[in-house]
């Protein structure tokens, strides 16, 4: 879900992980910790604003059995904006399998590869022999087939959405090392049932539970595997900032796999989900379980400030 993850640790010499090591230790300040932090909020920024980043998407269209014709005549199933050719095409949609057809003397495009397309078979988002995701591309427009809970849709993006234009930047907490913490990890494997914002509930692996301090209290949160084969815990949470300093419905974190029995979770990465950008995402909200009586004063604001 969001794309260019690196950890801190990743990005360091040998030098600097002895360094950081006998800093935590010691219980002293992280070497170039908050230059640090401030490079990745940077780097989120530029992902957020890119192109086919969230603050592109344009719209969200559920697709019916049968044909869906697309163009920017109001006419149409699906309506894209007026840069669009008044009637662009059709999708079919048949028992999970959309296919697509432009119209004669519309220009399209089809990646990954990025040749002339006039016509085929559009891959959900979900499709386990996609390597990439297939996205039909009409002048500035994006559109791809994605798949929530047994629904199909096709996500449009717009690479000149009002969004995008009127994106001033990204705000966030003061960097504080004391929210760069260090969690037991329990060993615990199941699944657990994570809601989204359509009222679906997935079923998603918890390989354990996570156990640590904030501001003197101590905290239970639980990870889950966001995608089959991940190296990195998702964590989904909320906490008493929300929703006046931090978005309502909660926030992510990603963090490394447990190392020795601990996992370290930096709160100065904690970031808003793409519903907070656009209302044509389809983003999981925290278990009950990790809506926490506590507060931390840690990563993005919100965007949306009393949303």
């Amino acid at each position: 879900m969001d794309l260019g993850r690196h950890s801190f640790r990743r990005g360091l010499s040998f030098a600097g992980m002895i360094a950081l090591m006998l800093a935590t230790a010691a219980g002293g300040a992280i070497p170039g910790y908050e230059a640090e932090i401030q490079s990745w909020r940077t780097a989120r920024e530029t992902r957020l604003k890119a192109e086919g980043g969230w603050l592109s998407v344009a719209g969200l269209f559920w697709l019916k059995e049968g044909e869906n014709r697309f163009g920017s005549e109001k006419g149409n199933d699906i309506v894209l904006p007026a840069s669009a050719p008044a009637q662009a095409g059709a999708f079919t949609f048949h028992s999970g399998e959309t296919r697509f057809q432009v119209a004669a003397g519309v220009a399209a495009t089809l990646a990954p590869g990025g040749k002339p397309a006039s016509g085929g078979i559009l891959r959900p988002d979900t499709a386990k022999d996609a390597q990439q995701e297939d996205v039909l591309k009409i002048g500035t427009l994006t559109m791809q087939v994605i798949e929530r809970g047994g629904r199909y849709g096709i996500r449009l993006k717009d690479a000149q959405s009002s969004q995008r234009k009127a994106f001033t930047g990204l705000h966030w907490f003061p960097v504080k090392e004391a929210y760069r913490v260090t969690a037991r990890f329990v060993p615990a494997p199941t699944i657990i049932q994570v809601p989204n914002i359509l009222g679906q509930v997935s079923d998603m692996p918890r390989p354990g539970y996570l156990v640590f301090t904030v501001n003197g209290q101590e905290v239970r949160l639980d990870p889950v595997i966001e995608e089959p084969g991940s190296n990195e815990l998702f964590i989904i949470f909320r906490d008493e900032t929300a929703p006046k300093e931090t978005y309502g419905a909660g926030r992510f974190l990603y963090a490394d796999m447990p190392k020795d029995g601990h996992v370290i979770l930096d709160f100065n990465k904690a970031h808003s989900p793409p519903c907070a950008f656009t209302p044509f995402a389809t983003c999981p909200l925290p278990p009950k379980q990790n809506r926490l009586a506590v507060r931390i004063e840690a990563g993005e604001l919100n965007p949306n400030p009393g949303h």
